[in-house]
């Protein structure tokens, strides 16, 4: 995927991008190819790969979800910035909180924020499961954000938690997801959330299926949600 053709495919889909903002997607290109020498950060470093794979992936709830109407987002094991940095560059107005538990990939948002000249972009070093009891971050977002971390019974452990009652958890998924949603259904409503909708697209180049589960926060969280950092992945919620 070239970056003109990346950009009339988000045109198709109602997102107009500036020359300024496509400028902001090379330099943050140029920067994760730079970086990635040095931290592992992505094993998909080829142009056109990383166009479609990381950035027009990252923007995919964005064609089920009206981001133009949300400011609060936290992403949830931000890794090297996706999808939070490719939404932020197309919706600058959002505020953008990235959790993530691996300081070096937080040095490297601080810097992709500073060269892009991204406004209200705040890496956090931290564990989903301490953050999420923290009262700066609890119930404190408007919309949660979570690529490829993990099955959806954990991730619901770890997501929702950030969300307000009203709010929603987006979670970016891959194929084949009933199995995993049918296993979640305990760990979602227990959590304060009801799944809302699943939205299922192909990404162009056979690059696969993409489903994009939509979860509102219908009630709080219970106080003794998330549990102690490995306990929820040791004794998932089933």
């Amino acid at each position: 995927m070239t970056r003109e053709e990346f950009a009339q495919e988000l045109l198709a889909r109602g997102i107009e991008l500036s020359t300024q903002q496509l400028d902001q997607f090379d330099q943050y290109f140029r920067l994760l190819v730079e970086w990635n020498e040095k931290i592992n950060l992505t094993a998909i470093t080829e142009e056109g790969q990383v166009y479609l794979k990381h950035f027009y992936d990252s923007l995919t709830p964005a064609f089920f979800f009206p981001f133009d109407s949300v400011r609060t987002v936290v992403d949830i094991g931000g890794g090297a910035g996706f999808p939070s940095i490719p939404l932020k560059i197309c919706f600058p107005h959002l505020q953008m909180t990235i959790i993530d538990s691996l300081n070096k990939r937080i040095g490297f948002l601080q810097h992709v924020a500073r060269e892009l000249g991204l406004q209200e972009v705040y890496p956090v070093h931290g564990r989903a499961e301490e953050c999420g009891q923290d009262q700066a971050y609890r119930e404190a977002f408007q919309v949660v954000v979570a690529r490829a971390v993990a099955r959806m019974n954990l991730l619901s452990e770890y997501c929702l938690p950030f969300a307000q009652v009203g709010g929603h958890f987006l979670a970016l998924k891959g194929s084949n997801i009933a199995f995993e949603l049918n296993e979640a259904k305990k760990a979602i409503k227990t959590l304060g959330g009801k799944t809302r909708k699943v939205e299922t697209l192909e990404l162009m180049e056979e690059a696969g299926e993409r489903n994009i589960i939509i979860i509102e926060k219908v009630e709080s969280t219970p106080r003794k949600y998330p549990r102690k950092p490995g306990i929820p992945a040791k004794k998932p919620l089933l």
